[in-house]
């Protein structure tokens, strides 16, 4: 019980002291966008920002509740499953676990843009038109599926306060890499590490960009896996179609609505399920062409709105 308390604690969580410095940086990027030339679309966005800070205040209570379950089922797992238990006072096993989860957010960011359930969640974070540090923030409050995907962790050894550890600090790296003021890194870098270059096509809504870049971290992820692409022109950042709004309920539980409505009208099982875990837009083959709540590119797709 103090383990959890002390787990729920914010004081025991990293971003919490990463705070201070996410406001400096928006304070920093803001003045160097006044006193630099820069385009009109680049920048910030009074009611976007406000969006995106609300957003990030609503995900920390949330995050609050996925932690309690997924330290009850880690606990279990790590302590009556795990073959074994990685030694946290060798350097070498925090390499294993910043690879480990790195590894597993890859796969967990992969999910939330190829399944639509996965997608209703997570378009919120790519609701803004803007690329900058306040859009770090702008997370999701459902984040449910994660839990699912972190359950491997604890199985191979990696204490649960290990991983929430290493989660916070992969987060916080990733907020670096929500800015247009930052050109490309030297070759190596880029080639490694997910940068602001490459975390900016994530981010496009270009149809040469869409589902690219999921990297953490290590963007060494999407090169073995083929979903790397580089930055050859500016993204026009959002979906695919503009949400036309900044009320943060809308933003985060819209599309739960639409996707609502294709489950609730399907003809079958099956059709159920594969309206929840096909990629946005999936419509059966005899719909392709009628109208449908979401899409994207790909066979037995509708055009996207909302991608």
């Amino acid at each position: 019980m103090n383990d959890l308390t002390h787990l729920l604690s914010p004081w025991s969580n990293p971003v919490t002291y990463a705070i201070p410095f996410f406001l400096l940086f928006v304070g920093i990027e803001l003045a160097a966008l006044k006193f630099l030339d820069h385009d009109d679309v680049t920048g910030y966005e009074p009611k976007d920002t406000r969006a995106s800070l609300l957003m990030g205040l609503g995900s920390i209570v949330t995050t609050v509740m996925v932690k309690v379950l997924a330290f009850v089922a880690f606990i279990g797992i790590y302590l009556y499953v795990a073959p074994w238990h990685l030694p946290m006072n060798h350097w070498w096993s925090w390499v294993i676990a910043v690879l480990a989860v790195d590894l597993t957010f890859y796969w967990t960011h992969r999910f939330l843009h190829r399944a639509r359930v996965g997608w209703a969640a997570h378009q919120a974070h790519h609701s803004s038109e803007y690329m900058n540090f306040g859009t770090a923030l702008r997370q999701k409050w459902n984040p449910w599926f994660d839990v699912i995907f972190w359950l491997p962790l604890p199985l191979i050894g990696i204490p649960p306060w290990a991983i929430f550890a290493v989660f916070s600090f992969n987060l916080i790296y990733q907020f670096t890499t929500h800015t247009e003021l930052v050109d490309k890194l030297w070759p190596p870098i880029e080639f490694v590490m997910n940068t602001p270059s490459h975390h900016r096509v994530h981010h496009g809504s270009d149809e040469l960009y869409l589902d690219k870049n999921y990297a953490g971290i290590f963007i060494i992820w999407d090169r073995m896996f083929g979903t790397f692409q580089k930055e050859i022109q500016r993204p026009k950042y959002g979906l695919t179609t503009p949400i036309g709004t900044y009320n943060v309920w809308k933003l985060q539980y819209g599309h739960y609505a639409d996707l609502w409505v294709d489950v609730r009208n399907a003809r079958s099982f099956k059709e159920k399920m594969q309206y929840l875990f096909k990629p946005p837009g999936w419509a059966p083959a005899d719909l392709v062409g009628e109208r449908a709540t979401s899409g994207v590119d790909g066979a037995g797709a509708v055009p996207a709105p909302t991608r």
